[in-house]
């Protein structure tokens, strides 16, 4: 069923859902990468240290960290497995319990007894996290791997260490064939922070929800109420048979994505309120909107769902 997050109650919250700390390879306490995120008006975040046996399978409690205008929300990189590369999985979980069952993942190298990466993804959403692969393109993952990952939510689209680090920060392409198979996936970017290099306040998320709550916000990732950002704000998007008006900030292009080869896209100079025409996408199930600012900033939608949003 569509919903319309622009018209949900409540607001939208500034995230971070990829951190790092010294409790496995940052450079920076927890509480220091607290305040840093709160000091650059980041609503809340979540600390996703490795977690392997290198690092004693660190879920770092950042509770002490919240107030009144800040949050956090538990969470872990976690690994085990080979995807078809040979090398390990690479798994986003957000909202994980601090008990979390540990998986024989003693270091960053697979090992051939291990818990399968979707076996171990599979856990950790039944124990009630968001759950993303994280960074694909730097992994060098395989849309075989990705069909393997049943139990996600999200595809990571955007890793901001990775595009600083090695130029490879994207998943659209995986996020996109899933799409096309049918699976019905959200998106997030994020910063993937360490603080090694200029890896952070790079990509985030902004999700809507009624209060600025662990509860509230983890309920509205599971739910696809969110978009994802380098930098400009998406307002309102309105679908219609023939076109979709998007309200944004300022932006010079305003692109609609589908299935292949489908895409139309409308430039301008600070646009702020656009029409594009849908008539290439008659053969397309999902849908998404990407919009770029005279920087080369983007803000990305999460895919909808063409017969959902033509019968609103």
């Amino acid at each position: 069923m569509y919903e319309d997050i622009f018209a949900l109650p409540g607001k939208f919250w500034r995230g971070n859902l990829h951190t790092h700390s010294k409790r496995s390879d940052g450079v920076l306490d927890p509480a220091e990468v607290c305040r840093r995120y709160k000091a650059e008006g980041y609503d809340f975040i979540a600390l996703t240290d490795h977690f392997i046996g290198l690092y004693d399978y660190p879920i770092t409690d950042t509770t002490g960290f919240r107030d009144a205008g800040f949050t956090t929300l538990l969470g872990a990189e976690l690994h085990s497995g080979a995807m078809e590369n040979g090398e390990l999985w690479h798994i986003l979980a957000v909202g994980l319990p601090a008990d979390f069952e540990r998986p024989n993942a003693p270091g960053f190298h697979p090992l051939a007894d291990q818990e399968t990466g979707p076996a171990l993804a599979a856990r950790a959403a039944e124990a009630g996290a968001f759950v993303a692969v994280a960074h694909p393109e730097w992994s060098g993952l395989t849309t075989a791997d990705a069909r393997r990952m049943e139990a996600v939510h999200a595809i990571e689209v955007y890793n901001h260490g990775c595009a600083v680090g090695c130029d490879r920060p994207h998943g659209f392409y995986t996020l996109d064939q899933l799409l096309s198979e049918g699976r019905r996936l959200s998106l997030c970017a994020t910063d993937d922070a360490h603080f090694s290099e200029p890896d952070h306040f790079g990509g985030w998320v902004m999700v809507k929800a009624v209060e600025n709550t662990p509860e509230a916000l983890l309920a509205a990732l599971k739910a696809g109420h969110h978009y994802s950002t380098t930098g400009p704000e998406l307002r309102g998007i309105h679908w219609s048979d023939g076109s979709v008006h998007v309200e944004s900030s300022a932006v010079q292009s305003v692109i609609v994505q589908g299935k292949g080869a489908a895409a139309t896209a409308v430039h301008g100079h600070s646009m702020t309120s656009t029409h594009v025409p849908l008539e290439r996408f008659a053969q397309c199930d999902w849908l998404r909107v990407t919009v770029v600012d005279k920087s080369g900033q983007r803000a990305w939608s999460n895919p909808v769902w063409r017969d959902e949003v033509t019968a609103t």
